[in-house]
């Protein structure tokens, strides 16, 4: 749609005073015609027309005469899933269960999932980080669902002998650095956060929050893998292989340790990013989890907009306002030479 307008150039303020003084200038040359012509000047009617055209012309471009154009423009936004899986060696701990799947390692239990989100949100992109004793961004966001899929076949867990404790905190900078970038690069998508983990500190230092990740996400989903009965950690050595019948030991004890996935530091993550907590202990699936069933709505949007662009014509007005011009000069220099003869 097209519409005429005003839209001064200098604003309304300065457009609508410098208009104003304009047009007083024609008004007052009429009044001094007048007067002239009854002191028996020789000034014509179309000299006064010639001024009081240029006076009014030149109110007119201050206002700026333009012509609003409305356009309506369509964006169109995905859904974003950034998935987050923990490798820390308690995730080794063969006490999980997934579906049907019971008695399978933590890690098998999150690449089941892994593999559930990534059926459950198609025509999405994806990034994948993995977490130990720090975080790490393996795959940066793309469309291509295997990619995440291959990712995940190939998590291992980090090996047992060279580590120092564990945290769930060790995410929390990478996540922030990816959900960020994707936030910049797409502000008009839908982000989902899916974090995969037991649960357990294994450090005596505080654990920071994930609240700070809220601001670049829309939705969460702490998945919870491994049981309250826990199970022996086994050892894992610095080139990713296992010994059977070797364990963790616990320090305190010099007896194998156990680990328990911890189900109030779960509720507690869920929390802080105002999201739903999973615990596939219970038999529960990604699948069945309703932040997944919402993927259909969340696949594509379109959003409308309307936008107006402002187009000044004031080329008409100026052409004729440099004719009259030409014209007041001429005359001008008619009268002069006549003057001067």
């Amino acid at each position: 749609m097209s519409g005429f307008t005003l839209a001064p150039a200098l604003g309304w303020v300065a457009g609508s005073a410098l208009a104003a003084a304009m047009l007083v200038c024609a008004a007052l040359v009429v009044v001094f015609h007048v007067c002239r012509r009854a002191q028996g000047t020789d000034e014509t009617v179309a000299a006064c027309v010639r001024r009081c055209v240029m006076c009014v012309l030149v109110a007119v471009l201050a206002l700026t005469p333009s012509i609003a154009t409305t356009t309506t423009s369509r964006a169109v936004s995905t859904t974003d899933v950034v998935i987050a899986a923990d490798v820390t060696g308690s995730m080794g701990v063969a006490d999980a269960t997934y579906g049907d799947r019971t008695q399978i390692s933590r890690l098998d239990a999150a690449k089941a999932a892994i593999d559930d989100i990534t059926a459950a949100y198609a025509h999405s992109s994806f990034a994948a980080v993995s977490f130990g004793a720090s975080g790490t961004q393996d795959v940066p966001l793309t469309p291509d669902a295997r990619a995440i899929d291959n990712w995940a076949d190939s998590l291992r867990v980090e090996p047992t002998d060279t580590s120092t404790g564990s945290s769930p905190d060790a995410a929390i900078d990478t996540l922030l650095l990816t959900l960020k970038s994707v936030r910049d690069a797409h502000p008009d998508d839908t982000i989902v956060l899916y974090l995969i983990t037991d649960g357990e500190q294994t450090t005596p230092k505080a654990r920071r929050t994930f609240s700070s990740l809220r601001r670049y996400i829309n939705d969460a989903c702490v998945i919870g893998v491994g049981s309250t009965a826990g199970g022996r950690v086994p050892q894992v050595h610095a080139d990713g292989m296992t010994e059977a019948g070797a364990w963790v030991t616990d320090p305190s004890t010099g007896q194998p340790g156990v680990s328990i996935m911890d189900e109030a530091q779960i509720t507690s993550l869920a929390d802080e990013l105002s999201g739903t907590a999973l615990l596939t202990a219970s038999g529960g699936t990604v699948v069945q989890q309703q932040i997944t069933g919402e993927a259909n709505s969340w696949r594509q949007n379109t959003t409308e907009k309307q936008r107006t662009r402002i187009s000044p014509i004031t080329w008409p007005f100026a052409i004729a306002l440099l004719a009259v011009a030409a014209w007041e000069f001429a005359a001008w220099h008619m009268q002069s030479r006549r003057l001067l003869q």
